[in-house]
């Protein structure tokens, strides 16, 4: 007897229908068909023992189950359920007329206990597409593909309980449709319990409210990770549609927890300096988001940025610009989102303390170079805000005057945002001033006469690059927003000169 159910196979961060036929025949062999990995193929095994504690038996007999189409390769331990709903209905064991009617998924544990799979959300988008209504998943997954509107999303535990569902048995009430989007905040992390630093915290408002890339240099205990680890306290909360392709991105990659929803916060990625190429654009043999995916509508701190690998920082550099990463393979190329806020953060030195207003540098000029050389120049150019952070004064510390809270910064990045959303609200792949395009810049940062001539002085005295003209004008327009200006007076170009520090003649000797 043939069977056929439906699942999906997860390409990149969308799905794609897969259609699971069983065949039970004459003869005493398994083949499981249709371009299974070894993955796949070992749930043959997983099947057979969750079957036998139902209370039912793996067919003797000649089984043939293809994964339909053949042509796209299937990974993962997800089909266990369908694999084994359709076996059972093919061998005549368990009569479920309605199995065809749904889009099912889920892993078995040997004794049929169904365990949360990747990418649910994902996969309840596509069978929506694809004209389905009906969808079965663990219990732990339901909740999230819940998020989908139109989508029947039911949740099971085990394969028992799946069974006597299909057959009319019991009944179960879809998960409700919920997208609330509740964002939230860390109030341990309050840029009023920052002392000092003024300087530095007005960069990292002006980089929160134009979605700029800022990078801090300074000696080491002068505060670079920790002012980093603030920001997410000012930056906007996610809208609907960039908690939802957050959620989705996160979901395939298996770091949303059991039983939620919606991601409430932007995400915030600090990874280890060790940490590969690949781990950080994304990819492998089986392509999955690395950490610029990951901190897509967020945040990626890179603490200590010389200590990356050379091949890991130039890998980032067209994303930082395209905000997507394209993984090309023999046979297919996938897209993962990647727009994301840079912020990162070195020594100047490889001592720490070239600069430095009361320890002396050990290293010779040479080394000093060397050391800064690691940070490439088409690197640097993609980073707006160059900030010189220096160690806070004891006076400082000491000092009862309580400094800004990050909830009053907040409402003027807010603020700023509403701005620059009704200004590109005819270009939908643009969000903030970071974003704009080479024409956007043109139209958006239109200069007086002795603003021009102040920048024009400035570029060449600092020898700056075109890209490195574009990304002033950017943040200068970021300024006079958060000034509630149309245009772009010599106040605000001045102070977005002064954050391209590393561009300053002879800052290294």
């Amino acid at each position: 007897m043939l069977a056929k159910t439906y699942g999906m196979s997860v390409i990149g961060i969308s799905a794609a229908l897969i259609t699971i036929e069983t065949n039970v025949g004459r003869g005493s062999k398994c083949f499981l068909v249709g371009l299974p990995d070894s993955t796949i193929k070992e749930s043959i095994l997983r099947v057979e023992s969750a079957i036998k504690h139902m209370g039912c038996f793996f067919p003797r007999r000649k089984v043939i189950i293809n994964l339909a189409p053949a042509n796209i390769r299937k990974e993962g331990s997800a089909y266990d359920l369908p694999i084994a709903l359709s076996l059972m209905h093919a061998s005549e064991q368990v009569d479920m007329q309605a199995l065809a009617n749904f889009v099912i998924m889920g892993e078995l544990a040997l004794d049929g206990v169904l365990r949360p799979i990747k990418g649910a959300l994902a996969m309840g988008i596509e069978a929506k597409k694809q004209g389905f209504t009906k969808i079965i998943l663990p219990l732990a997954n339901a909740t999230e593909a819940a998020l989908i509107e139109g989508m029947e999303v039911f949740g099971m535990e085990t394969l028992r309980e799946t069974v006597l569902f299909l057959r009319g048995k019991t009944s179960h009430i879809p998960f409700p449709t919920t997208k609330t989007n509740t964002y939230t905040y860390d109030n341990s992390l309050d840029f009023a319990h920052v002392h000092g630093q003024k300087v530095a915290k007005r960069a990292f408002e002006i980089a929160a409210a134009g979605g700029h890339n800022l990078i801090l240099i300074g000696p080491p205990g002068a505060g670079k990770t920790m002012l980093a680890k603030h920001i997410p306290s000012i930056l906007p909360p996610l809208s609907l549609e960039e908690a939802m392709e957050t959620t989705i991105i996160h979901s395939v990659a298996g770091k949303i927890a059991q039983n939620s929803q919606l991601i409430s916060k932007r995400p915030f990625r600090a990874p280890h300096h060790s940490i590969s190429a690949t781990a950080l654009i994304g990819g492998g043999s089986s392509p999955q988001p690395g950490e610029i995916s990951l901190a897509h509508n967020g945040v990626l701190f890179l603490d200590e940025l010389p200590e990356f690998s050379r091949h890991a920082l130039e890998v980032m550099r067209q994303p930082l610009e395209d905000h997507l990463v394209l993984i090309s393979r023999a046979k297919s190329a996938i897209e993962f989102p990647a727009n994301f806020m840079l912020i990162a953060s070195m020594n100047p030195c490889p001592c720490g303390y070239f600069n430095h207003p009361t320890k002396d540098c050990t290293c010779g000029e040479e080394m000093v170079k060397r050391y800064l050389n690691k940070i490439s120049g088409p690197l640097l150019d993609r980073i707006d805000l160059h900030i010189e952070v220096s160690p806070v004064a004891f006076e400082d510390i000491r000092s009862p005057e309580i400094a800004e809270a990050s909830e009053d910064i907040r409402i003027r990045v807010i603020n700023a945002r509403k701005l620059q959303q009704l200004r590109f609200i005819q270009s939908p792949k643009v969000h903030a001033n970071a974003g704009m395009t080479g024409l956007q810049v043109r139209q958006y940062c239109q200069l007086n006469p002795e603003v021009e001539q102040l920048l024009q002085q400035a570029m060449r005295r600092l020898k700056l690059s075109a890209r490195a003209y574009e990304r002033i004008l950017k943040v200068a327009r970021t300024i006079a927003d958060l000034a509630d200006q149309p245009e772009i007076n010599t106040r605000h170009m001045a102070e977005a000169i002064t954050y391209r520090n590393l561009d300053r003649e002879n800052w290294a000797g």
